[in-house]
């Protein structure tokens, strides 16, 4: 007879984690929807943060934060190299407590609150620097797009692979100066393009999910943002590269002491960003194409999240109706 019987402590523990998870975006997606459409990208951001870091404290893990609000110079509260959590797995934390500030002071589409789980190393130490990124969803052949190819060689071989023309593709990018040639391109080639003032993260995620209709995320955002979409990209086996960009050699350096042993120019595939077991969670602050926005009520309110585990491949939208007469932390 075995003497395995049901499933693993880690296997439990995993999916525990997982709910875990949407506890603490919720709390920091609660905290900033009471600065929505207000102007204070600053104050909604703090209050995200200051609401997860509490929300992590009860959370069975000792984590250690890899991507987060900046060095410990620069953020009084998840800063990189934090440690986080009540005591458990050894865990790296990617965390982005209010993706799109901007989005949130001027009540506009897509802000989210975002984290990511994986176990110790696993996740790229990815400086405050641009990345070139690309993404693409799930069930596609290996390799089908490329950073080195063209936009036009790209959507073509996507196309084919999707059975589709290129003029049924819907591409993906924030609305930058710098992504103006790529966009024009890529219209003239016959593609449709839907432009974010802000939130690669939401975008990069999209590509991934048939129900947003975006077939591929391409552009230039935050690294640390593209750590946390490898992350999401990684739970629904979609695909993505990217390659970190430097304005100087002084940023280049301090990559590669990061990452040592490690080209800093190399481009990196989706296992580079993210690797092992990846646990990911978003909660909408603001509806967008990913997720709805808090719902406030006079003593309730009512959100919508992802959670998502590498290990399982399964994604589950929550909504969660939160009583404040009753709940234990309260929005301020």
């Amino acid at each position: 007879m075995s003497d395995s019987i049901g499933p693993s402590p880690f296997v439990v523990s995993d999916r525990n984690l997982a709910l875990e998870l949407v506890r603490v975006t919720e709390a920091a997606a609660l905290a900033s929807a009471r600065w929505t459409g207000r102007g204070r990208k600053n104050d909604a951001d703090g209050a995200a943060v200051e609401a997860m870091r509490i929300a992590f404290d009860t959370v069975a893990i000792d984590g250690t934060v890899v991507i987060g609000e900046g060095e410990m110079d620069e953020a009084p509260m998840l800063y990189i190299g934090e440690k986080v959590g009540s005591g458990g797995p050894a865990m790296d934390i990617a965390v982005d407590p209010l993706e799109g500030t901007n989005l949130c002071a001027k009540d506009m589409p897509n802000a989210i609150t975002v984290v990511a789980l994986a176990e110790r190393g696993n996740f790229l130490h990815a400086p405050d620097v641009y990345m070139d990124k690309i993404v693409v969803g799930p069930n596609l052949p290996p390799g089908v797009v490329d950073l080195e190819n063209t936009i036009e060689t790209n959507l073509k071989n996507l196309a084919k692979a999707k059975g589709k023309s290129v003029q049924d593709l819907l591409l993906c990018t924030l609305d930058r100066e710098r992504h103006e040639e790529m966009i024009a391109r890529a219209r003239a080639a016959g593609a449709r393009v839907r432009l974010l003032s802000d939130g690669d993260v939401a975008g990069g995620i999209a590509a991934c999910l048939d129900s947003s209709q975006v077939d591929i995320y391409v552009g230039s955002g935050g690294a640390p943002e593209g750590v946390l979409t490898a992350a999401a990209v990684r739970c629904v086996e979609g695909q993505m590269q990217g390659r970190l960009l430097f304005e100087d050699d002084g940023q280049r350096e301090r990559a590669q002491k990061m990452n040592p042993g490690k080209n800093p120019d190399r481009k990196l595939d989706l296992h580079d960003m993210a690797a092992g077991s990846v646990l990911f969670s978003a909660t909408g602050v603001t509806t967008g194409a990913l997720l709805r926005g808090v719902r406030q009520y006079p003593h309730q309110a009512v959100t919508h999240s992802l959670v998502m585990r590498s290990k399982s491949g399964t994604s589950r939208f929550i909504e969660g109706h939160h009583n404040f007469k009753t709940k234990t932390w309260t929005p301020q």
